[in-house]
């Protein structure tokens, strides 16, 4: 078959999960850590646990170490709306853009089923390019001149590309935050914050992590953001998002997502609480190293006068490669490199919803995955390239 005739990147990582070389999906598929093991043998334990507690106590637990594995304090003092999905959390918000008339800036690019949601929603979109945010010194301009929606959605860090709004350490890290702030509010504009990548920052010596939510609580700026544990720990997809927003909008989106969910499982609450608490421990250690060494095994086997692994300043969960042939499409080195060697990768034309053409410039790796299995399949993608250079 065509892998073209899929229609977004989410039915290309359903046909990859059939396959052994899955570098399509950006979930945590690797083995478990030493300490994570631990937790799996007491997974009796834990379910006993949860039965004896309330929901209540489940939930307050699991934020308090969330929120503090993630370096933001302020998070703890403003209420937090739990769900099983962060695309089940952007959908109560695409509801409540449709409802009050909202039109929403999205960034470019990113996954795309976050257009999608509001495609669906019938919620109106325009283009935000992300290198309009890379420069703090013309962020402001830059939206001044672009930008006419009402909600600025940003994910941070982006999706495919590992840029972050947070700048560099020894910079003004906090410059790219409060330019986009100062926008919203001289402008009445709501920011929306994909922050589901968030947890790559932490503990990377590149860059630095600040309190977010008490800039965005001090400045009195309206914002939706939503988090994620399902990029972080590997847990086969058991996981936890969470909806938080400004005190303005909170009544109503509070409103819209009871009428979505009563409560996610205590017992996944509990599970995933032991990780991030196992991760408090060990620093984020059993993430980030396992992202650098991969990355790195990515870079030696794939850089070459055909493809260029770009290297972002975050330890992001996937590798965004440029073609840097112009007669080569991503399209095409996808379905060369499944034929040849069964390893699924992501073309970059999904990415770009607003454009797809300029996404048959990239390809994107996943990296969360062990490294021999990894090694492995980029030696294959290696191989396959080879075959297509010489035809």
């Amino acid at each position: 078959m065509s892998l073209k005739d899929y229609v977004d990147l989410t039915q290309h990582e359903i046909h990859a999960l059939k396959q052994t070389y899955n570098l399509a999906d950006a979930h945590t598929h690797q083995s478990q850590s030493a300490t994570q093991r631990n937790i799996i043998r007491r997974l009796p334990e834990l379910w006993y646990e949860s039965e004896q507690q309330t929901q209540h106590e489940m939930e307050q637990r699991f934020i308090k170490a969330f929120f503090t594995f993630h370096n933001q304090p302020a998070a703890l003092k403003t209420p937090s709306m739990l769900v099983y999905a962060s695309s089940i959390a952007m959908v109560m918000a695409a509801n409540y853009f449709h409802k009050n008339g909202l039109t929403v800036a999205q960034i470019t690019p990113c996954f795309d089923n976050l257009h999608d949601i509001l495609k669906y929603m019938k919620v109106p979109t325009e283009p935000l390019m992300e290198e309009w945010l890379h420069d703090p010194e013309t962020l402001y301009s830059n939206l001044v001149e672009h930008i006419t929606a009402d909600v600025l959605f940003i994910v941070s860090p982006n999706n495919p590309t590992g840029w972050d709004l947070t700048g560099r350490t020894g910079s003004q890290y906090k410059r790219g935050f409060e330019e986009l702030i100062r926008y919203a509010k001289d402008h009445n504009k709501i920011l929306s914050f994909d922050f589901c990548f968030a947890s790559t920052i932490i503990h990377d010596d590149n860059v630095p992590t600040f309190d977010v939510y008490e800039l965005l609580e001090e400045s009195g700026v309206r914002y939706i953001s939503y988090e994620d544990t399902g990029k972080t720990w590997p847990l086969q997809d058991a996981k936890v998002a969470i909806l938080k927003c400004s005190k303005d909008v909170f009544r109503e989106l509070y409103d819209i997502s009871t009428s979505y969910l009563l409560n996610v499982s205590p017992f996944i609450l509990n599970l995933v609480t032991q990780y991030i608490e196992d991760s408090i421990a060990d620093e984020g250690a059993s993430i980030i190293d396992l992202l650098k060494t991969n990355r790195a095994v990515v870079t030696k086997y794939l850089n070459s006068d055909l493809l260029e692994v770009h290297q972002p300043k975050t330890q992001m969960s996937v590798a965004w490669v440029r073609i840097l042939d112009p007669n080569k499409r991503a399209t095409d080195l996808q379905q060369q490199i499944y034929d040849k060697e069964e390893v699924y990768v992501l073309p970059g034309t999904y990415f770009f919803w607003d454009n797809p053409k300029r996404g048959e410039r990239y390809l994107r790796i996943a990296l969360a995955r062990d490294t021999e299995l990894l090694t492995k399949a980029v030696k294959r993608i290696a191989r396959a390239l080879e075959i297509h250079q010489s035809l």
